[in-house]
């Protein structure tokens, strides 16, 4: 598919499969949303404000829902069964080409290392291919992020030699490296959009 990625699915979306339901937030999730984005390496490798409190978290969900509307970037909470939110997962238009899907994700301290947000990664890809469109997904990770990179790697992608993306966050310029994963196994999910 070359066309740009489209976020036009009535909602609310909810996406199932590998062990794992993805979501849409709700204002229900204040307190584990601020859980798991009041952290040092969320703050470290994420734009998202810090500390993250109940009105960060607020503020956050609002700007969600207005990306949402304007059908310009999907943001699920991972679960595991519908309920308590363990991470989230975004869907959006690639930085440098908006033919691109660009995936982003962070998890929960407590939730780490259990291989969550890879299968989190699979299968919000494999819902991107069939429904959401694009040239290719890709991932925007910053040298150094370690864990972002386990994932990339354990999902397939490979590092691009695509120009990096340079972004300001707090304060700082940030260089994220281009991965890219072509062609995609597209079973074992279920979703309702």
């Amino acid at each position: 598919m070359e066309s740009r990625p489209t976020f036009d699915f009535p909602g609310p979306l909810h996406i199932e499969g590998l062990g794992l339901q993805l979501r849409e937030w709700s204002d229900d999730d204040i307190a584990d949303l601020v859980a798991i984005y009041d952290d040092p390496e969320i703050d470290r490798w994420t734009p998202v404000a810090s500390p993250f409190g109940t009105e960060a978290a607020r503020a956050y969900l609002a700007a969600a829902e207005q990306k949402r509307a304007e059908r310009r970037t999907v943001q699920l909470a991972i679960t595991t069964d519908g309920g308590r939110p363990l991470g989230e997962i975004l869907l959006f238009r690639g930085a440098t080409d908006e033919r691109d899907l660009e995936l982003a994700y962070g998890m929960g301290a407590a939730y780490r290392g259990r291989g969550l947000a890879t299968r989190a990664v699979r299968l919000a890809m494999r819902f991107a291919r069939r429904r959401v469109g694009g040239r290719r997904v890709v991932l925007c990770i910053e040298d150094g992020n370690t864990a972002s990179e386990a994932v990339a790697k354990a999902t397939g992608f490979v590092l691009t030699d695509d120009e990096p993306v340079i972004r300001e966050a707090k304060g700082r310029e940030v260089v994220l490296r281009i991965w890219s994963r072509l062609g995609d196994d597209v079973r074992g999910e279920r979703h309702d959009a």
